[in-house]
């Protein structure tokens, strides 16, 4: 049964009230939304940012892009890496200067290296090793042996020293310091970059999504400063408590927190504009607003955080230290957006929506929309819909079966780095992986036998003298590989490891660029097995708290991984085809399905929780019509949001991020446009009443049309 709220005005339309709208709001969004108790909020805002806001912009001195931040504690190439700590010059890493001749080296060219030499030896830690020629005789290989500390700004130096060579002679900095210098050039100023492009974005999408000149801003100031106070908590987490971020985890955050930010503040701004037509006094609007909306906010974030946190299991320290940094961002992104946005928008009051601006007492219909005009025509022939939906999706996640993981040195760049090109004109004239040798680490007293091991391994092509370590108790033997693509090295690797492992006595670890990556694509296998059943299991778990159903969140979680499944095959016929990208990040998959699962069942959150009450007020086939048609445009505008901010990682050089950007963009626009408008209700349509076993939406006590009342409040606008 409905009430009327009866108008102030003979031209006011009456409007037609359930119950549910006139049930008092809890105790908590009454506070945010108070008329005094709102500039608390504000205050212990503005208390936050002022402590926290100079912090942010400290998250880079933070970072660490080296192998250990990638590498699993447990794997050996770690291990090898700290015996390699007791080894003379085991702080430094070597710069490789490449020259070539197409046409052959000269002796004017020879000078000239060799006065590049002179010219380098004061950067050099120790002895600095002569030129070594090619077989070939068109190039020569200088190596400069660079301090840890200094080589990011030595390699600058040597690059500079490079553009000088004369005309013919091709000379570039490679090497591990050169490659170093390639990743951390990429991610310099990620952070900074991401935030300004993901605010220029939102700004844009909610200028067009509310065409207000002033609404939009307040959404946009409480997202940045989620941002900001994101990057902050992140900072002190990783200087005091050891947590590991790397250029992907900082490349992530802002794009995250604005994404989900400017979802929640859609869903509560939705809700806040409809109260606002029904009751006089914007401070009860609001709090109404917050009290409908914030359980299906609060499970959202939930989902997402929660999700994330399930990388906690993960070997890989990437995607190991990605998800408390995620759930940091989405807490931060929900306090925000239910205490700092409500708090602005009763403080600016209603002509923020200038120029629809909400009158109290106005009739307004939010089931007659262009999505419930989609769900009214689609529920004429539910099966067919929902079949057929699920049927074209399940054609393209086929095509998820043929994505090749891993990305060689030169594949993960966008651009060409002068490290990239160093790289192919080593592998053009010298033997592969000369540049990044194997570094095997044993006992001194079995060195010869594991020498001769290492030696005698398929896959092996030169074994450097052993090398002692300043305790004399360690030897350190180079073995440089006959393959340089991380596909081919794996294989060597491994029987390498058997190799040396075999010798008595030995405890040989081995360690190096060839290793590390084959730790990383191990470890990366072992989190695809683990974490995503461990991720599904949360996110059904509050599922059923929220939606008091055990057949409902089962079906939801499956559209949701059957959207991931088509977004994964749509990606890489893309990447595969007119990008021309070689294959995906080994953590690509991974981090791919728990961010768009969890992202991705927001917005079921956002359906079923509204779909629940219609349903308790209209029935299960007008409910679940009803819910499509209230929350489609919001879910849309969210979606697009959502999907066009992740799309500003594509900004950055990096192959890895453009495919993680355009996973999350395809997924996201394959939720909000195909499995939550057709997929979901038809399939719950289909279903029946059994959607909601054992329970069934109804209305509660307080909700009783008995205890609704015709109710004039106090104006407060």
């Amino acid at each position: 049964m409905d009430t009327r709220v009866p108008s102030e005005s003979p031209s006011a339309a009456p409007t037609t009230v359930d119950a549910a709208h006139l049930a008092p709001p809890g105790r908590v969004a009454s506070f945010i939304a108070g008329r005094r108790t709102k500039w608390l909020v504000l205050v212990a805002w503005i208390v936050a940012i002022v402590a926290l806001g100079p912090l942010a912009g400290k998250m880079g001195e933070v970072e660490k892009n080296d192998a250990a931040a990638w590498l699993p504690a447990s794997a050996e190439s770690t291990a090898a890496t700290e015996l390699l700590a007791r080894f003379e010059g085991s702080d430094l890493v070597p710069a490789v200067i490449v020259y070539q001749r197409e046409s052959g080296l000269t002796a004017a060219d020879k000078a000239v290296i060799e006065q590049n030499r002179q010219e380098v030896t004061p950067m050099a830690v120790g002895a600095m090793p002569p030129a070594i020629p090619s077989e070939d005789g068109k190039a020569m290989l200088l190596t400069v042996p660079l301090s840890d500390e200094h080589a990011l700004d030595q390699v600058k130096e040597l690059q500079k020293l490079t553009d000088r060579a004369p005309p013919g002679l091709e000379a570039k900095v490679s090497g591990p310091a050169g490659g170093m210098e390639a990743f951390v050039s990429s991610f310099e100023g990620t952070d900074t970059t991401l935030f300004a492009a993901a605010a220029i974005v939102v700004a844009i999408l909610l200028l067009l999504i509310y065409r207000s000149p002033v609404l939009w801003m307040l959404p946009l100031i409480s997202a940045a400063i989620a941002t900001v106070t994101a990057m902050s908590v992140v900072y002190l987490l990783a200087d005091n408590a050891g947590l590991t971020v790397n250029g992907q985890t900082a490349g992530i955050l802002p794009v995250l927190v604005f994404g989900a930010g400017t979802d929640y503040a859609l869903l509560l701004l939705a809700r806040y504009r409809e109260e606002l037509h029904i009751h006089e006094d914007r401070h009860h609007a609001m709090a109404v607003a917050l009290h409908r909306s914030g359980p299906a906010i609060i499970a959202s974030s939930a989902t997402v955080a929660l999700g994330m946190l399930c990388l906690l299991i993960a070997d890989l320290s990437s995607n190991a230290g990605l998800g408390p940094v995620a759930a940091v961002g989405v807490v931060c992104a929900l306090l925000a957006i239910t205490t700092l946005l409500p708090a602005l928008m009763v403080v600016f009051g209603r002509w923020v929506f200038w120029p629809k601006r909400p009158h109290p007492h106005t009739e307004v219909n939010e089931t007659r929309t262009a999505w419930g005009a989609v769900g009214r025509r689609a529920a004429r022939r539910p099966r067919l819909v929902w079949v057929g939906t699920a049927a074209v999706l399940a054609s393209f996640g086929v095509a998820a079966f043929t994505v090749d993981t891993g990305l060689g040195f030169a594949d993960q760049f966008r651009n060409t780095p002068d490290a990239v090109v160093g790289q192919q004109m080593m592998e053009k004239h010298f033997p592969s992986g000369q540049a990044a040798p194997a570094e095997i680490v044993a006992n001194a007293s079995s060195a010869s036998a594991v020498t001769a091991a290492a030696t005698a391994t398929d896959g092996v092509g030169q074994v450097a003298p052993p090398v002692k370590s300043t305790d004399g108790q360690l030897v350190k033997i180079s073995a440089v590989l006959t393959e340089s693509d991380p596909e081919k090295t794996g294989p060597i690797v491994e029987r390498l490891r058997a190799a040396v492992h075999a010798v008595p006595g030995a405890d040989a670890k081995i360690g190096g660029e060839p290793a590390s990556a084959y730790d990383i694509a191990t470890a990366s296998d072992h989190d695809r097995t683990w974490v995503p059943p461990l991720v599904l299991g949360v996110i059904v778990i509050v599922l059923v708290l929220l939606l008091r159903s055990l057949v409902a969140p089962l079906l939801l979680v499956a559209t949701v991984v059957l959207s991931f499944g088509a977004a994964v095959g749509a990606s890489w016929l893309l990447f595969s085809g007119p990008m021309g990208f070689a294959g995906v990040d080994d953590s690509w998959m991974l981090l791919g399905f728990v961010l768009l699962v969890a992202l991705g069942v927001d917005y079921n959150i956002f359906l079923a929780h509204r779909t629940r009450e219609e349903v308790a007020k209209h029935g299960h086939r007008e409910g679940v019509i009803n819910g499509l048609a209230v929350t489609g445009g919001v879910i849309t505008s969210a979606g697009i949001v959502l999907a066009a901010t992740f799309l500003a990682l594509a900004v950055l050089p990096l192959v890895s991020m453009t495919e993680m950007g355009i996973l999350i963009a395809l997924g996201v626009l394959l939720d909000t446009f195909v499995v939550r408008p057709l997929l979901v209700p038809m399939l719950a349509i289909d279903v029946g009443e059994r959607f909601w076993w054992p329970t069934r939406p109804a209305l509660q006590p307080d909700e009783s049309p008995a205890a609704a009342e015709p109710v004039r409040e106090t104006a407060g606008v």
